[in-house]
């Protein structure tokens, strides 16, 4: 495919191919329970525990440990699957709903859109992860009895609240847009001939907006993973969070899975004591949210195109040298004639 051959979209793809292709081969590899290491020995003496500071000379440390001794750059490799899967599907099914309902409101409901705009714009100014929040915590946060749904299930429904969430925002975005189309020259003159709505959306506007979506897309799949990183440190993670009620003995509040919010907002509190504790999951989030800037980028200079400057062409003599200082010697022999006659 051309695309790949823009760097920019090549380099975002191996970054995620390499966090999703990686985390299936690691679970596959060493199972999906991290190693668990107690104390390092040097000369046979123990000199760190748990939380062991990163080693760059010992790959099975590379990242190092969390409080329990659970190596961090495997849970990172474990977690890294239903992540950044979890937020494609929050971004695929945000868009699935949203550009339906855009076009609709870009063609049919015309006279409309002005008063459902403005239902829909105050909403820009609120901060997604507040609603989120409010809406997911009866699912996500475990209650005393225990949670009465599967990990999967949980998945699912916040998958689809996030969808919603954010759906008429977009809706909006890609309506306001369409309607711009609707009104240029070429569908005025198809509309004229008899085209239906219906066939000017599926002929001149999907095919006009194609790639602006496909960037819209990108563009909500990062702040998927912008708002994950919120409600971990709000303590609601991906798929449940396990909640302890003992009350002498009880655990802090922690993810099922080892998703990278829970990771980062479980570890949150280490950022003093043991900072690579939750730099890791951070810098991972970062990482992908590069990867999927870069990707866009790439797409956009494949669709544009490189604007190449056309060469300029030698001008072309119409009359050669010789020609020419032929010619002008014979207006030298006709002067100095004309100057004798005188």
């Amino acid at each position: 495919m051309k695309i790949f051959k823009q760097p920019f979209f090549v380099v975002g793809f191996l970054i995620i191919l390499f966090f999703l292709l990686g985390s299936f081969v690691f679970e596959a590899m060493y199972g999906n329970e991290p190693k668990q290491t107690f104390f390092i020995e040097e000369n046979g003496r123990a000199v760190e525990g748990p939380p062991i500071s990163p080693r760059i000379s010992d790959p099975v440390h590379l990242l190092g440990t969390d409080q329990f001794g659970y190596d961090q750059f495997a849970k990172i490799m474990l977690g890294a699957k239903y992540t950044i899967l979890a937020a494609m599907a929050v971004a695929l099914l945000r868009m699935l709903i949203a550009v339906p309902i855009g076009f609709i409101l870009g063609t049919y409901l015309q006279k409309q859109r002005a008063w459902i705009n403005g239902l829909i714009d105050p909403f820009h100014y609120v901060p997604m992860t507040i609603f989120a929040y409010l809406m997911l915590y009866p699912i996500l946060w475990e209650p005393m009895e225990g949670f009465s749904t599967t990990q999967f299930e949980r998945i699912v429904y916040q998958v689809i609240i996030m969808a919603i969430i954010t759906a008429p925002i977009v809706a909006s975005l890609i309506g306001n847009e369409a309607n711009l189309y609707y009104h240029n020259e070429y569908i005025l003159a198809a509309r004229t001939l008899g085209a239906s709505r219906r066939r000017i959306i599926r002929k001149h506007l999907f095919p006009q907006m194609r790639e602006k979506i496909f960037v819209l897309y990108g563009q909500q799949l990062v702040e998927t993973l912008i708002v994950f990183g919120h409600l971990g440190l709000l303590q609601l993670y991906l798929g449940g969070t396990d909640v302890s009620y003992d009350p002498l003995f009880g655990d802090p509040p922690k993810s099922i899975a080892y998703e990278w919010a829970g990771l980062f907002g479980g570890n949150f509190r280490y950022l003093q004591g043991a900072p690579w504790l939750p730099l890791g999951p951070a810098i991972a989030f970062a990482l992908v949210i590069t990867a999927v800037a870069a990707m866009i980028e790439g797409y956009t200079r494949h669709v544009n195109g490189n604007v190449k400057i056309p060469k300029r062409r030698k001008s072309t003599a119409f009359v050669n040298e010789e020609t020419v200082q032929w010619n002008q010697e014979q207006f030298k022999e006709k002067l100095q004639l004309l100057q004798k006659e005188k």
